[in-house]
């Protein structure tokens, strides 16, 4: 409960200042242009408000809502997910977003993404100063990575050491090292101390790459164990910091991946439906284990939790003996390191979503519950930073697609006004702004009801 309320915390406090510096966005436009801003709403407010404010001689009305899907300025003379429409009724005023020329108000609709590209590469350049760049390098991996089959029959054998393609050099372990993969055509990997040319498709599906059980490559992270919770099953049956694990159920266990993935399995084999009894015997399963400096090893019988979970959190690389690369940075030379890393995180994310459109696309969409488990589970000014920077890369690319409802809906239009000096009427803009809600809450549905069959070990 405790990590839950953590992770809750940390997403709230992130989300609320993204949305709260987007919107902010929109509310500076209007008021540089003249344009007038009725309601400047963090959350939204369907039926009832939390908090809400007026200042004295102020045409905006500030407030909380009680629905955290986002948060919302409500601008006079302009169509949005308020849909108040009673003041288009009327003669138009000079005030009003519609009365202000075009470029204008394609100011006031990119503003708020603006803000959040800037905001996260600036989070990204102060990361970059104040802790500067940290990460194992693939080439100091030297425990190797361990590959599937399919890896396998191209040539890549366990405990290779990936160094770079035809696309360049890999850095760390990360999102980039696969789509490096799937779109080379030569790999070089350090085997036995010499270096191997491995050829490659050139076009593999990254998603598919990531989904496969095994994955096509991890790296070999020793199952050494960094801290046990009180009353997990570990701490039950002895386990310590520093203890590696060897074996569970009867196999072979070389790295971290191999404890996820056999508990994974034993998760999948336990029904809802079945005896108290027999979800015990499923769950008790023989591990071995060694203690930290001992040459033995022990073999007992552990009942893992309802959802087999053995209740340790490993050791990170740095801590198995991976040397550590770190790149410190000065105060000026943090923002070019920061925008590139920005830039190359926006050029990641863009180029992933040509997967959304495939039917394992749809099934990897994640709603509340997934981005809410992508904070760590003690409080880390390092990592709630850092993901704070990548939702509002996230926030900023979403919100200038072209889809009714979002900034870039409004943007569609308005360049279309500007090219052809015909404005859309706003009947249209209205029923293009329904449609627009009815997709997202379409996708916002189908997003975190796939949370809930993860819960569920359905998917």
């Amino acid at each position: 409960m405790e990590v839950f309320l953590i992770r809750l915390l940390q997403f709230m406090l992130s989300i609320s200042l993204l949305v709260l510096l987007h919107e902010l966005g929109h509310f500076t436009a209007a008021k540089i242009f003249g344009v007038r801003v009725l309601k400047f709403y963090l959350f939204f407010d369907p039926w009832f408000h939390l908090f809400e404010f007026k200042p004295k001689n102020s045409e905006t009305t500030y407030g909380i809502g009680w629905l955290p899907l986002g948060g919302y300025t409500e601008i006079a003379g302009m169509v949005d997910e308020s849909f108040d429409t009673e003041q288009l009724h009327k003669p138009a005023q000079p005030w009003e977003f519609r009365s202000k020329p075009a470029w204008q108000r394609l100011i006031i609709m990119v503003a708020g993404v603006f803000i959040n590209f800037i905001l996260a590469l600036f989070i990204y350049s102060m990361i970059m100063f104040y802790w500067g760049d940290t990460y194992i390098a693939s080439k100091d991996m030297t425990y190797g990575f361990q590959f599937n089959k399919e890896a396998k029959s191209y040539g890549f054998k366990d405990h290779d050491i990936l160094l770079s393609t035809d696309l360049g050099t890999f850095k760390d372990f990360n999102a980039d090292l696969y789509r490096n993969l799937s779109k080379a055509k030569i790999c070089y990997v350090l085997r036995q101390g010499h270096k191997v040319k491995i050829a490659l498709p050139g076009e593999m599906n990254m998603l598919e790459m990531l989904k496969a059980s095994p994955q096509f490559v991890r790296p070999y992270y020793p199952a050494k164990i960094d801290s046990v919770a009180k009353g997990v099953p570990a701490e039950k049956i002895g386990m310590k910091k520093g203890d590696e694990i060897l074996a569970i159920n009867g196999k072979k266990v070389e790295t971290t991946f191999d404890v996820t993935d056999i508990l994974k399995a034993k998760s999948q084999d336990v029904n809802k439906g079945m005896s108290h009894q027999d979800s015990v015997n499923i769950l008790t399963v023989p591990i071995v284990f060694r203690h930290a400096g001992s040459t033995k090893s022990d073999t007992t019988q552990v009942l893992l939790t309802g959802n087999a979970k053995l209740g340790v959190i490993f050791a990170s690389p740095a801590i198995n003996k991976y040397k550590e690369t770190h790149i410190s940075y000065h105060f000026f030379a943090s923002f070019p390191a920061g925008i590139k890393y920005g830039w190359d995180v926006l050029k990641g994310y863009v180029g992933d979503m040509k997967y959304v459109f495939t039917a394992d696309g749809v099934k990897s969409l994640g709603g509340f519950g997934a981005i809410g488990s992508l904070f760590p589970p003690t409080w880390n000014w390092y990592m709630f930073w850092k993901m704070t920077a990548f939702l509002s890369i996230i926030l900023a690319f979403m919100n200038i697609l072209p889809i009714p409802a979002l900034d870039g809906g409004h943007v569609l239009f308005l360049l279309y006004e500007m090219v052809t000096h015909r404005k859309p009427s706003e009947k249209f803009l209205v029923r293009a702004e329904a449609i627009g809600i009815g997709i997202l809450l379409l996708l916002l549905i189908v997003a975190n009801l796939n949370d809930v069959l993860r819960w569920l070990g359905i998917m």
